[in-house]
């Protein structure tokens, strides 16, 4: 069995923890997104049976329903795996959430100006992730900036 690494340098700065927290608020969006359109279709209320998802001219609303909520469940699960990996300040993680928050933040301000149903709260903790990974002590945690000094000892 393999040995825990001990972090006894690697102190946790309170941004980790801040943008810990702002992924949790963002797994629960997302959550909230999953069940959101079945349950506007009626699926909790009257169940699957009878009900078509494609026709010959493509998928029916509930085929929609069912591609929207399992998208955003993919995007929750994502999220957990790259909270714990973060959380144990892995330098994939602090790489694979930048792109997270990037592209996010690409897709809301592409709703926001274009179809006019932005989602703020994922949008503030965008910004809110985006200026904690952007902090030197939070990218020398990770891995990501080193010190000149650091290099020449």
């Amino acid at each position: 069995m393999l040995k825990r690494k001990k972090t006894k340098g690697k102190k946790r700065p309170i941004a980790v923890t801040v943008i810990g927290a702002a992924i949790v608020v963002l797994f629960i969006v997302r959550l909230y997104q999953v069940f959101k359109p079945l349950y506007d279709m009626g699926l909790f209320q009257l169940g699957m049976v009878g009900r078509q998802f494609y026709t010959s001219q493509g998928l029916t609303g509930m085929g929609w329903a069912i591609i929207d909520s399992a998208s955003y469940f993919i995007l929750a699960i994502g999220l957990v795996i790259v909270l714990i990996g973060f959380l144990r300040m892995r330098r994939w993680s602090w790489v694979m959430l930048m792109t997270w928050v990037g592209i996010s933040m690409v897709v809301g301000l592409v709703d926001y100006f274009y179809v006019g149903q932005p989602n703020y709260v994922i949008m503030a903790s965008d910004v809110v992730i985006a200026f904690a990974l952007s902090q030197v002590e939070v990218q020398r945690i990770f891995g990501i900036r080193t010190d000149i000094s650091e290099l020449l000892s």
